[in-house]
């Protein structure tokens, strides 16, 4: 243990170092160590068995990476105080705090609401327990800072929350495409007029960090497998609550009880925050597999299917493809669906379903990695002579269906 903070070993990084005070003291609230609970994946699992690590590996290896990042500035001559590094670091530590069960799996469907926003709401929840020291990392968090570095250094498209995710996600799946050399990012990054740059060193490690994020993308985040057990939870889940809003009961936690019977909208937040966050903080993987167990035993039968489907990994067929589905086709795959298993053109939307996904590498405009050349000059990377990272946004349809379905 170090006089100065706690010491961690990360798979990833080796030691880390937690320093004390309200920084370690956030690290141990029930809030944060809810994250414990998450994982970072979802479903990733049943495609890639390794990964099985958490938001709270993730975050903790964000704030790492923070920490040297602006030592890095640090060293270079960039004006940072130590109330604005740590400010930085409470805001990366907690940039995923609103996170619900399997992550990005179910959001927008236990409550209608960005994780981003409820992390702003528990910051400031926390904010009110801890004296107001929280006030500079909300700034900060929300771009209300005029260092505007500190924001991109969090949230931008090299900020350190993709740096972390990117190495800890390549490593437990296995991918190698995903390997980044976020070392030698760090060692290149740069302040020009208050915005974070990259120094003309730092290019083809920028180039390869956007590359592996798009291979990411394709071979693991939407991962044609993984899609589908995402889609199949969603529907689980919402049929479950149409089912107890018509009066049926399962034996689930309370909290998870709370958001099944509840009609909650986006102002929700503002108008019922604390019993919101009371219940929301008490919901983690372990609620939704319990959940799933108990909906397997249920008599009725889209949710048994569904339910049992997802427990024995026994998932649906997906089909994946540029170009939209025919309307046809969808048609009658749905009849086939109503045929075999004896059910309603009601019931048969939470047995057949459909989508897209979309994927940029890169994205143009105001919000650009900028370039720091070695007369001084900076211009966007899309500027760049050797430029040639794909622009266009990339989409794929897909359609979901029982596997013992004869078509």
């Amino acid at each position: 243990m170090s006089n100065n903070g706690k010491i961690l070993n990360d798979p990833i990084y080796g030691l880390i170092e937690i320093p004390y005070g309200i920084i370690y003291d956030l690290m141990e609230h029930r809030y944060f160590q809810r994250l414990r609970r998450i994982n970072q994946l979802g479903f990733t699992q049943y495609v890639y068995p390794g990964a099985t690590h958490t938001r709270f590996n993730h975050t903790l290896g964000a704030l790492h990476l923070m920490q040297k990042a602006i030592r890095t500035l640090l060293a270079k001559g960039i004006e940072i105080s130590p109330e604005e590094a740590e400010a930085a670091s409470i805001a990366i530590l907690l940039h995923d705090i609103g996170h619900g069960p399997f992550s990005h799996c179910l959001e927008y469907n236990l409550l209608p609401i960005e994780h981003e926003e409820l992390s702003i709401a528990f910051m400031e929840k926390l904010n009110e327990e801890f004296g107001g020291r929280l006030s500079l990392a909300i700034r900060i968090f929300k771009n209300d800072y005029h260092k505007k570095f500190l924001h991109q250094l969090l949230s931008g498209q090299l900020d350190m929350d993709r740096m972390d995710y990117l190495t800890r996600d390549s490593f437990f799946t296995g991918v190698l495409e995903g390997v980044v050399g976020y070392d030698r990012i760090i060692k290149m990054l740069n302040v020009h007029n208050g915005e974070l740059v990259i120094e003309h060193k730092g290019l083809y490690s920028v180039e390869s960090f956007l590359v592996s994020r798009r291979l990411m993308y394709w071979q693991v985040y939407l991962h044609k497998t993984v899609v589908c057990a995402g889609e199949m939870t969603i529907a689980a889940i919402k049929r479950a609550r149409e089912l107890v809003k018509s009066g049926t009961t399962f034996n689930l936690s309370k909290s998870l009880n709370f958001f099944l019977d509840g009609a909650f909208t986006k102002d929700s937040l503002h108008s019922d925050r604390d019993s919101i966050l009371h219940h929301f903080s008490r919901l983690d993987d372990t609620d939704i597999l319990t959940a799933l167990k108990a909906f397997g035993e249920s008599d009725d039968f889209v949710l048994s299917f569904l339910s049992q489907s997802l427990v024995s990994r026994k998932l649906f067929r997906v089909k994946m493809q540029t170009e939209p589905f025919a309307d046809d086709y969808i048609a009658s795959i749905k009849e086939q669906t109503m045929k075999q298993f004896s059910i309603s053109a009601a019931d048969v939307k939470y047995l057949v379903f459909g989508g897209q996904e979309t994927n940029k590498a890169y994205v143009t405009g105001s919000k650009e990695i900028m370039i720091k050349l070695p007369s001084g000059e900076v211009k966007p990377m899309s500027e760049w002579s050797e430029y040639h990272i794909p622009g266009r946004e990339v989409v794929k349809h897909f359609v979901c269906y029982p596997k013992n379905l004869i078509i």
